[in-house]
């Protein structure tokens, strides 16, 4: 195909120029106020992340959230919350990149697959700190300009005023008589 071939056409739009996707897992370690005796509970709350492109291939998404763990202390006989807020940034390779891209204005989009979850939670015995397993997933979708080549019927004729396309049409006195209010 070429451009200068009569029956084609290239038309700029808006489309998914590249794609990604990822999935991670972190270890994070949190010193809690008192020595654990047991895990309670581990939650991951308070996501939040944006995403932009770095170069042509990869996008960082930076985000954080809090992990908040309930435990138990003085020999199981007292509980206490403990919350840290752990930042990161994943770097995100495009496996899908078209080649027609157009101009280098680009809406980058993020979306979790996976929202940050804790896999597990212990107490490390050496450090009786507490140690919890977080993992996620990112979908990432770059939209931009792009060229679509579209072939042209070139035996196609167009029929503007041809009355024959009007014959089922209503007539403005008929518009005007409608009631909604009846049923056929």
């Amino acid at each position: 195909m070429s451009f200068l071939d009569q029956d084609y056409r290239e038309i700029i739009t808006k489309a998914v120029i590249g794609k990604g996707r990822k999935f991670n897992e972190d270890t994070h370690t949190v010193t809690p106020t008192h020595q654990p005796s047991s895990i309670l509970g581990c939650w991951i709350i308070n996501h939040v992340y944006n995403a932009k492109r770095k170069g042509e291939d990869k996008v960082e998404v930076n985000g954080s959230y809090d992990i908040n763990i309930w435990y138990s202390y003085n020999d199981h006989t007292k509980t206490e919350v403990v919350t840290e807020r752990v930042n990161y940034a994943d770097l995100i390779d495009l496996s899908v990149k078209d080649k027609q891209t157009v101009g280098n204005k680009v809406d980058v989009y993020a979306k979790p697959l996976q929202q940050p979850n804790s896999t597990s939670c212990t107490i490390d015995k050496a450090t009786k700190k507490i140690k919890t397993d977080v993992e996620r997933e990112f979908l990432i979708e770059v939209i931009g300009d792009t060229k679509v080549s579209v072939r042209v019927d070139p035996t196609a004729t167009t029929n503007d005023n041809n009355e024959e396309d009007w014959v089922d049409q209503l007539t403005d006195e008929e518009l005007i008589n409608l009631d909604p209010e009846t049923e056929d």
